[in-house]
């Protein structure tokens, strides 16, 4: 099992920027798929980012050119640089690792943080 804290949530003012952390102990999270979600009041958690184990990344539509996944494996960490941030982006943002095949499905996930909040004023 692998825990993850995440770090880095903070209120913003549109178009600014943050970057978000998920460091991971009890497991080398180089090993595993790193997913990044949000979840915004009243919405369904939502899949925002991966990276793989390989280094491949995806992302979803709507943080594509704004968003950039990292991981920084001497200190067991991702990264989630968020950039041109919108009032839309607004959410608790959390970070799940596994051994995944479907990196965009919750479910694919066994380990999850508490998740941190981002708040973007217009």
């Amino acid at each position: 099992q692998v825990q993850l804290v995440e770090s880095g949530g903070d209120l913003v003012q549109a178009g600014g920027s943050l970057r978000l952390s998920c460091a991971a102990s009890g497991r080398t999270l180089s090993s595993y798929t790193v997913g990044w979600f949000r979840q915004a009041p009243g919405k369904e958690r939502e899949f925002v980012a991966h990276i793989r184990n390989s280094g491949l990344t995806g992302y979803a539509d709507f943080v594509k050119c704004r968003f950039t996944i990292s991981r920084d494996n001497a200190k067991n960490t991702v990264h989630l640089q968020m950039n041109s941030l919108k009032p839309e982006d607004t959410a608790i943002y959390s970070c799940a690792a596994g051994s995944v095949v479907i990196p965009a499905s919750l479910k694919s996930y066994a380990d999850w943080g508490k998740g941190t909040q981002v708040t973007v004023a217009s």
